[in-house]
């Protein structure tokens, strides 16, 4: 039987979310189907395009945090 892969399978598989055995049908398929490569190829520049995101939050941000944690008292367990 013959599997045909979707988008969703060729971007898990970028991402390397795939189980192994899933992860090498996809390879073969991608090795003897043009146009699922031409997907691949095409969902790999997409992905290259996307911005590298770093998030560091403000100094005022972290002290925010750091008061609303002192001044909040801790939980107790519930028993």
């Amino acid at each position: 039987m013959i599997k045909k892969f979707t988008q969703n399978d060729i971007v898990r598989f970028i991402y390397r979310e795939t189980r192994a055995s899933e992860g090498m049908a996809i390879g073969e398929a991608l090795a003897s189907d043009a146009d699922l490569n031409a997907d691949y190829e095409a969902l790999l520049e997409a992905r290259r395009e996307i911005p590298r995101v770093q998030f560091r939050p403000t100094d005022a941000t972290i002290a925010a945090v750091l008061r609303y944690s002192r001044e909040t008292p801790a939980l107790e367990e519930c028993q």
